[in-house]
């Protein structure tokens, strides 16, 4: 009961808190999911959680959404007394689970905003990394600081807000807005941005070793990839698949069988 409890309290919290300044249709709220799993209970209302974070966008002139933010945290370790209320403040740390719930959503957020204007995204990116220069050290939690391990919060929200990573957010917004929303009306020249969109996307990661946000931009885009580029021709797609061995190594083999 305790964790049908906490759900409830989770889905109020992410939804029912005002999380920027700007006025919203409700029809205009970001689609988002979070899958918690109880990985494990580390001690009288301590537990280990796995959680999945998910975002969409949706993709103009069509009924086509296209995933922005596909993520698995697998380091929440969180103290919950069922019926405590969450609660949170932007300039404080109170507890770990409000401080990653409100983490993830000001990425969420920044990631969303970043798809439509360039660099919008970034008052969201540095209001998360508030967070990450609050959490405090040890107190039985991880994944605030740069060396509990290669892929964590602070790694992933300094990949989106130092200078080495600037033209990231131009990328964002060029892939989202330049290319996947004109694909309906101009194909051609929507299918272009992207591949360039794609091709910064490898000069980045090719600047910055082992970055953490170029394979977290990458999930689960093989699909949609394939789907854009399927009636390009062989120069674009030759590209193409030179651009995706750098920047989605673990599906290159398929992109190859889908496009070559």
């Amino acid at each position: 009961r305790i964790f049908q409890t906490l759900q409830k309290s989770v889905f109020e919290f992410m939804n029912n808190r005002k999380w920027t300044d700007d006025a919203y249709e409700a029809a205009e709220k970001i689609e988002c999911s979070m899958l918690i799993t109880v990985t494990e209970e580390l001690g009288s209302d301590n537990y280990k959680f796995q959680v999945t974070i998910q975002s969409s966008r949706p993709v103009h002139n069509s009924s086509y959404t296209t995933t922005l933010f596909n993520f698995s945290d697998k380091d929440w370790k969180v103290n919950y007394v069922e019926y405590q209320p969450l609660e949170y403040e932007d300039n404080k740390y109170i507890s770990n689970l409000t401080s990653m719930l409100a983490f993830y959503a000001y990425m969420v957020i920044g990631l969303d905003y970043d798809s439509f204007a360039p660099k919008a995204g970034m008052p969201y990116f540095n209001k998360a990394l508030n967070i990450v220069y609050n959490a405090p050290e040890g107190s039985g939690i991880s994944g605030w600081k740069s060396y509990d391990g290669q892929r964590n919060r602070y790694i992933f929200v300094d990949n989106l807000t130092k200078s080495g990573f600037d033209k990231l957010h131009e990328v964002i917004y060029a892939y989202n807005r330049e290319g996947l929303d004109q694909m309906s009306e101009k194909p051609e020249i929507a299918r272009a941005s992207i591949l360039n969109a794609l091709m910064a996307m490898q000069e980045i990661n090719e600047a910055n070793v082992n970055s953490m946000v170029v394979p977290i931009l990458m999930q689960g885009k093989f699909t949609e990839i394939v789907g854009i580029f399927g009636n390009a021709d062989k120069t674009m797609k030759k590209q193409l698949l030179n651009t995706l061995s750098s920047i989605d190594i673990a599906n290159i083999n398929r992109y190859k069988e889908k496009l070559e």
